[in-house]
């Protein structure tokens, strides 16, 4: 594993009990920062955070409130959050357009895309007023090409593209840098939510012939947490083993 110094910074990853936001804590917590997990498995959070030596607290990310509450716990904690990574997300039904659930629909659009906006709508204050933040959001490959099948999911993915877009203008003059992850589909429990049928079509479309691992997002999400990536903001980071076509 490469070095990647994150010593003595605060780091908030949503939905770090399990999947990519586990991997993350754990190579952030390796790297020398102290994480909050923020996950609605109040449990699995906590022995997360016991594990890796930080702060949990019970999330719901479309709930400005519990948010805004678990910030000042956060910070209360561990200190100022210097890094965001806003990765909780579900899947959602595997439906075509015209079969797909309408309050499936809301839900996906209000976790996975308005809850992304919220966690940096409550960060980015105190961040622009120590001049210095790094908010990573995990998008998908999904939010790219769009896949058949997941329309909702694709759509959030697609909108979280757009909103890093945005946020990182507005804030490319200060010292906060907003970026986007768009991964290939990872083995992970989000896959329960899914058919086989859907599992082998994205398989498919990948030219590597496997799935990323969590370990290599970490890696990513690694940098463009650091103060390394100084320059890089509003951007989009491809990690889909040769599947993304732009």
């Amino acid at each position: 594993m490469n070095q990647i110094d994150l010593s003595n910074r605060v780091a908030v990853v949503t939905g770090g009990a399990r999947g990519i936001g586990l991997a993350i804590a754990e190579r952030f917590a390796a790297s020398g920062a102290r994480i909050a997990v923020w996950d609605v498995d109040q449990p699995e959070a906590e022995a997360v955070a016991r594990r890796l030596g930080g702060y949990a607290a019970r999330v719901d990310v479309t709930d400005y409130d519990a948010i805004r509450t678990a910030l000042a716990g956060t910070e209360a904690a561990l200190g100022p959050v210097d890094i965001l990574v806003a990765n909780a997300g579900i899947s959602g039904p595997n439906a075509t357009v015209e079969d797909y659930p309408i309050e499936a629909w809301r839900r996906v659009i209000e976790i996975d895309l308005t809850g992304v906006f919220l966690c940096c709508r409550a960060v980015v204050p105190g961040m622009r007023s120590r001049d210095y933040g790094r908010i990573v959001n995990i998008a998908s490959i999904a939010g790219k090409e769009g896949n058949p099948n997941a329309a909702a999911y694709s759509a959030a993915k697609a909108g979280v593209i757009g909103f890093t877009k945005s946020l990182g203008k507005e804030l490319a003059a200060t010292g906060v840098r907003v970026n986007c992850i768009t991964p290939a589909a990872a083995r992970t429990a989000i896959f329960e939510q899914m058919t086989q049928q859907q599992i082998d079509y994205m398989l498919s479309k990948i030219p590597a012939g496997r799935f990323v691992r969590v370990e290599e997002i970490a890696s990513l999400a690694a940098w463009l947490a650091s103060e390394e990536c100084s320059f890089s903001t509003g951007a989009v980071f491809d990690i889909s083993g040769g599947r993304a076509t732009y």
